[in-house]
């Protein structure tokens, strides 16, 4: 399967019918900051669905776009791959979609008997990322502690994160594997197979 991922960034190239392939994405995810007209034209450019989670610059997005749909703390299943969300960015000045290192643990805990049921995890997408993989120090951008221990316990094959605004010279400067774990920093865009 083939995942075109994004955050952060509108890449008005997404949207040029020749830039990918018609039939080469199975499914869009979006880990954040993006305004819903762009997810629901992405949708619309390549029709397949769209899964996504929220950013803390998300704040106009109540109901999911059309042909969207919102992952956060729920697992769903496409074409027999798990995919589980969280959004939200680390408490940093109150305002929506911010959380302190306990809330995001609670909104974990509450999944561990589905993830326990489940077995094998294959793709958590998030806006923040783990803690000491890929963030920053800075209050905003520091990730949270829980995702590593989510990370080690589930060890899901992908995952995919924003929030991080990095300009990536080699695709692969954008990953960092953790035991089996594949971390990916999708800012502006990416495309995965897996």
């Amino acid at each position: 399967m083939k995942l075109l991922t994004v955050s952060d960034r509108i890449n008005k190239s997404l949207l040029d019918t020749g830039f990918l392939k018609p039939h080469t994405v199975d499914l869009i995810l979006g880990c954040g900051d993006l305004p819903p007209e762009y997810l629901g034209s992405l949708h619309h450019q390549y029709q397949v669905p769209l899964f996504y989670v929220q950013g803390n610059h998300d704040i106009r997005t109540v109901e999911p776009p059309p042909g969207c749909i919102n992952i956060s703390g729920r697992i769903v299943s496409y074409r027999g791959k798990s995919f589980l969300g969280f959004s939200g960015s680390r408490w940093y000045n109150g305002n929506q979609n911010q959380y302190h290192e306990k809330e995001m643990r609670v909104f974990i805990r509450r999944l561990w008997f589905k993830l326990w049921r489940l077995k094998k995890l294959d793709v958590i997408a998030t806006h923040t990322p783990p803690r000491f993989i890929h963030d920053k120090e800075d209050p905003c951008h520091k990730g949270f502690r829980c995702y590593n221990d989510l990370i080690r316990k589930q060890q899901p094959r992908f995952f995919i994160h924003g929030h991080i605004h990095e300009d990536f010279k080699k695709p692969e400067d954008r990953i960092t594997t953790i035991n089996h774990t594949v971390v990916l920093n999708t800012y502006d865009y990416h495309v995965l197979e897996i």
